[in-house]
């Protein structure tokens, strides 16, 4: 009996060594492939991946926040881990059912289309990152992985072995930030919008200081350590800077809320604008136009009829049509839908009209201001001495002017003459003949030096994207005649800016100083710690305080007892003048009306600069500048009491205060 069992028992000995060294030839030749197939499975769930920075955050200047980015998630699918997890073994057995169990918790969940999530695990089925769904809220990813976990509990208890091998798998979540805007459309052109992965920045802030506002993404790594255990190492994210904006969320609401009365009155015009600026520093407190869109939808046409969409469409496809086709004859308007389909009219016209809503019309578009111009055709004439305070003029009501073989009368906007005038009733009624007079005193060489001084015919350099460059829509010394020269001293025949005029205005209100227009007050780091201060930027002096004083009171009187009497603020001295300009053919009668006005008038702060092109009536009905003052005097009965200027006589201060 002894000896049977020791027979057995050696050959249990002998069995045991076989299989150890079975083992250790095993590990000995095929370690690598061993060691592979643990990290494959060890990293199945733990990839290589970028962790997302934060874009800046965007404030007005009282700290209100304009633009955030919200931590979100991406969700991925991972094919990959999926068929790991169903066929882990070298004989291919399945010991797990994972990909129908996971698209079917997807669908019921999500409410996903399953057909498109199996064609992207089985198109895909060595991919490890898919990413199938952006903006997942933390609340729902929570409730998925959740929804997950307690579908893997029930599954692994069932007591059908089938059931049990069901799991949901090879799907996980990566941090990002989505952008937002909090307040829809406000200052939509001044904020502008950025990429969805906050890269990019279009219009606007986010597009002037992207490389501010954008950081450096982080890295989380993961390997096997000599021990097999996994290891992470991170490399943080850099978020971005933070700006703090000159703006000012309740000027910028009276702001649009007056443009939008307008926009949809018994007139309403092609557009109108405002800039509320202070004048003595440049900062740039409201800037707004009737074309907005909304910052969390950037993507639309807006308020545009099908009409003008379609309009749009026809002239873009001649310039598509001639770009495409460079050897052939280019086609005309009426060519075009023989050329392109309706349905591609409407695409080429849909593609203009956004991008017609994110133009910024106070610095983007040009236009010829009219009679805001005379002041500094006065100035001018002031500084060198070519004219005084009280030189008068016999308005006839036109100037009669010829080169020998061709005559022009340029009329006054009162043909039948004002008579005698001085400089400040010049301005205050508005006098194109007395301009014209004092042009061609000065001569050409000293209204353009002048024009240069006050940044016409230029950049002003705001801290925004896409200003106009108006070198080419002006005269020079050598270019201008003799009737270019008149009717520039009243603002025709010459295009300028919105925030150039604005500017301008703005170093004759604070006594001479010329500032560069900005929108930015300060840069934050990510915690909130100063950066950068921006302080005002004298560029040059303009003209001296003298002059300056002088056509303060002839813009004060203007309003008083002149063209600008709509402008009125009730309680508030104002100053300003009125500006009504022709357009381009003059044969089609439509204006482009403005006011721009300051207050209070002994010290002036705030400038509101108020322009509307094509005011919608027939011809003359329409060249009222008083459609813009009214728009002035409103917005000022607002914004005045909300910068804490309150009314001279102590009038309702006690309402206007919160």
């Amino acid at each position: 009996m002894k000896n049977k069992l020791s027979v057995a028992y050696g050959i249990i000995a002998l069995a045991l060594f076989a299989l150890a060294a079975h083992i250790f030839f095993i590990q000995n030749n095929n370690s690598d492939e061993y060691n592979k197939r643990i990290m494959s499975q060890r990293q199945s769930r733990y990839e290589s991946r970028t962790l997302a920075y934060r874009r800046g955050d965007i404030y007005d200047r009282n700290g209100t926040r304009l633009a955030s980015s919200e931590k979100v998630y991406i969700m991925i699918l991972d094919p990959s881990q999926m068929n790991q997890a169903e066929y882990p073994t070298e004989g291919g057995e399945k010991v797990r059912n994972v990909i129908e169990p996971t698209i079917q918790a997807l669908s019921e969940f999500f409410g996903f289309d399953p057909e498109d999530i199996r064609k992207q695990i089985t198109e895909h089925p060595d991919s490890a990152y898919i990413r199938y769904k952006r903006d997942i809220s933390y609340t729902d990813k929570q409730d998925f992985e959740a929804y997950a976990a307690e579908l893997n509990s029930q599954y692994a208890a069932s007591d059908d072995a089938a059931v049990r091998m069901n799991r949901v798998d090879g799907v996980w979540f990566e941090e990002t930030y989505k952008r937002v805007y909090p307040y829809g459309s406000l200052a939509c052109n001044v904020i502008g919008f950025s990429s969805a992965d906050g890269t990019v920045g279009t219009g606007g802030v986010e597009q002037y200081y992207n490389s501010t506002l954008i950081g450096t993404n982080g890295r989380e790594y993961g390997y096997l350590d000599d021990e097999a255990d996994l290891e992470k190492v991170i490399r943080p994210a850099t978020d971005g800077d933070n700006l703090v904006l000159t703006i000012d969320s309740t000027v910028q609401n009276i702001v649009e809320k007056y443009l939008d009365e307008w926009k949809n009155g018994d007139i309403g015009s092609k557009s109108a604008a405002c800039i509320v600026m202070n004048v003595k520093n440049g900062e740039i407190l409201g800037m707004a136009s009737t074309r907005t869109f909304d910052l969390n939808d950037p993507y639309t046409t807006g308020d545009f009829a099908e009409e003008e969409i379609y309009e749009y469409g026809i002239d873009e496809a001649v310039s598509d049509y001639r770009i495409k086709h460079p050897d052939l004859e280019p086609i005309t308007s009426a060519q075009v839908p023989e050329y392109y389909s309706h349905d591609e009219i409407m695409e080429l016209g849909e593609t203009i009209a956004m991008y017609q809503n994110w133009r910024n019309i106070t610095i983007s578009d040009t236009f010829e201001p009219g009679s805001t111009q005379k002041i500094f055709t006065v100035a001018g004439a002031l500084e060198e001495n070519i004219i005084s305070e009280n030189t008068s003029f016999d308005c006839t009501g036109n100037v009669r002017l010829s080169d020998g073989v061709n005559s022009w009368r340029i009329n006054c906007v009162n043909r039948n003459g004002h008579g005698i005038l001085d400089v400040k009733g010049g301005i205050t009624q508005s006098c194109n003949v007395v301009m014209m007079n004092i042009g061609f005193a000065e001569g050409a060489e000293t209204f353009m030096k002048y024009e240069r001084i006050f940044g016409f015919g230029g950049y002003t350099g705001i801290d925004l994207p896409a200003e106009a460059n108006t070198l080419e829509l002006g005269f020079t010394t050598d270019s201008i005649g003799r009737t270019q020269l008149a009717t520039n001293t009243f603002g025709q025949n010459y295009n300028c800016t919105m925030i150039q005029m604005a500017a301008a205005y703005a170093s004759v209100l604070n006594g001479g100083y010329y500032y560069k227009p900005h929108v930015v007050k300060q840069i934050l780091s990510a915690d909130g710690a100063l950066k950068e201060d921006v302080q005002p930027l004298l560029v040059r002096e303009t003209v001296s305080s003298s002059t300056c004083d002088f056509i303060k009171d002839a813009l004060v009187e203007t309003v008083e007892s002149g063209t600008g009497s709509a402008a009125k603020v009730p309680g508030y001295t104002v100053g300003g003048k009125t500006g009504t300009a022709q357009k381009q053919p003059r044969s089609d009668k439509t204006y482009v009306v403005s006011f721009c006005g300051f207050a209070p008038a002994d010290d002036p702060t705030i400038l509101c600069y108020v322009v509307i092109d094509e005011p919608a009536l027939p011809g003359e009905e329409a060249a009222h500048s008083s459609f813009a003052s009214d728009i002035f005097s409103k917005i000022m009965s607002e914004v005045l009491p909300a910068m804490n200027i309150y009314p001279e006589d102590g009038s309702e201060i006690e309402s206007m205060t919160p």
